[in-house]
Parts: structure tokens; C-alpha cells; sequence
């Protein structure tokens, strides 16, 4: 029987780059536009043939029917699909030990700039980890590789079949499970973000749903002084992760000492 290998086409220069540099997926090719050389293209050849992967040079026409879109920056890649990890790996990430963890649960995310934007802040931060369920969710593409800048090629990612069954995995292993819910009365700057930690963004339109948050160990959300009802997903999740990587590494506020 003849195995069929998956591809998918990755595109921008940072999602290519890091890529190459993460080392996590199998290369069958990089397409570069002609006339497009650049230093940062230029760091994509070197790493290109160090790996001994072939490199072909295209007409920007060409370039975009092979990638799907015009955002392509010059340059693509034939890859494997993105490596998923299970949620054991990430599991097996969190010990009792002093190390204080952080993991992102994403609930209704379906949209994949505001998915690649927060695994962005994610990777900067050092979240241990990433939890999307496999319905309800974007998937990790290479728009979202893109909107994240590449950031998505380094991060731990699962996908879930049950996020409730997940959230009380992670319980029994000793995190608190923090949910952002905008009508709730505690601050996330009056919330203790320290020790092991996962935080739950819901979607962009209904948040969470009713079960995961009924899982939740306690909820809270972002002070507003402006006439808009909220922030977006991403921008919330943002605000919400330097709250904790400030917790974290900078202070202990006098409130949860």
C-alpha cells in the first residue's frame, strides 16, 4: 500500500524561518518569488540548503497559486502538517516541583489571527503549553503560522476531544483553572496568577461555554473605563498573560502576599 504523506504549504518569511529553525516539521521544498532576494530570505536559503532542501525559483504568480493568497512575502514552503502534541506531553510538562506553570485553554477561538496572535503572546510569556478543542476551534493552518509571526512553530499545541474532561485532568494534577468571563467582579489584577496555573479565553462572539466555565475554579476579568463592551480575544488573553508573567517574575503584589 502506497502511504500518503500529508502536506500543507506554509508562507511568509517568519513562518518559513521558524520553521526551519524549529526543526518540527519535514521540508519538501521552499518556493521563493524571483527579483524578491532579501537578508531575511537570504537566512532562509542558508538554513534551506544546510538542510538539503531544494529551493525553486518562481514567478510571484506562481508563488501565489501555490500558497492561496498574496500575503505570501515572497516566499513558501512544502511541509509536513503542523506536529500536534497530545495532551500527555503537555502533561508530562507539569511536575510538582518549583517550577510555577502556565497553560492557555482557548475555548471557541475560531478565528485564526486571534489564534496565532495569542500564541504569539504565549511563546513570549512562557506558556508551558496550548489546549484547543478539536470542535469549536480554528485549526493550526498556516494563516494561523502567519499571524503569529512563527511563533506557532515553537509552541506545544493539543488538540482535545472533551476540554471539561481536560480542565479536571489538570485539576488532579494540580492547577488552578482561571477563566476570563467579563461580568465577573474580580480583577485580574486581584486574582493570584502565580503557581500553576491554566488560563481558559473563550471564543469571540460567546466566550466560553456554560460547562467549561462551570469547571472553572474561579473566574475573572479586565477593568474597563472606556465605552466599549469589551476586548477581543487576543487582546484580552494578552492583558491577562503579562498579568501573570509580571505575578510572576517582577512582583508579588501587597494584595496576595
Amino acid at each position: 500500500m502506497v502511504k500518503i504523506v500529508k502536506r500543507e504549504m506554509l508562507y511568509g518569511i517568519n513562518s518559513v524561518l521558524e520553521a526551519l529553525k524549529a526543526g518540527r516539521r519535514d521540508f519538501f521544498a521552499v518556493y521563493i518569488a524571483k527579483k524578491k532576494i532579501s537578508q531575511r530570505l537570504e537566512k532562509i536559503l542558508i538554513l534551506a540548503e544546510a538542510k538539503k532542501i531544494p529551493v525553486e525559483w518562481v514567478e510571484t504568480l506562481q508563488l501565489k497559486s501555490l500558497t492561496g493568497t498574496d500575503q505570501h512575502q515572497g516566499i513558501g514552503a512544502g511541509t509536513s502538517p503542523f506536529p500536534l502534541s497530545g495532551i500527555s506531553d503537555i502533561i508530562d510538562i507539569i511536575r510538582q516541583d518549583d517550577t510555577n506553570h502556565l497553560l492557555l485553554l482557548l475555548d471557541n477561538v475560531v478565528d485564526p489571527h486571534n489564534l496565532g496572535a495569542l500564541i504569539r503572546t504565549a511563546l513570549c510569556v512562557g506558556v508551558d503549553g496550548i489546549i484547543i478543542p478539536k470542535d469549536r476551534s480554528v485549526s493550526p493552518t498556516p494563516a494561523v503560522s502567519r499571524a503569529s509571526a512563527g511563533a506557532l512553530e515553537h509552541i506545544h499545541l493539543a488538540r482535545v476531544t472533551n476540554m471539561v474532561n481536560t480542565i479536571e485532568v489538570l485539576k488532579e494534577k494540580g492547577l488552578w483553572i482561571a477563566g476570563m468571563e467579563k461580568t465577573s467582579g474580580e480583577s485580574i489584577f486581584f486574582s493570584d496568577l502565580t503557581g500553576h496555573v491554566a488560563i481558559v479565553i473563550g471564543g469571540e462572539e460567546k466566550g466560553m461555554r456554560p460547562l467549561v466555565k462551570k469547571h472553572c475554579d474561579f473566574l475573572m476579568s479586565i477593568p474597563q473605563a472606556g465605552p466599549v463592551s469589551s476586548l477581543n480575544a487576543s487582546v484580552a488573553g494578552a492583558v491577562v498573560m503579562y498579568e501573570a508573567f509580571r505575578q510572576r517574575l517582577f512582583t508579588t503584589p501587597s494584595h496576595l502576599s
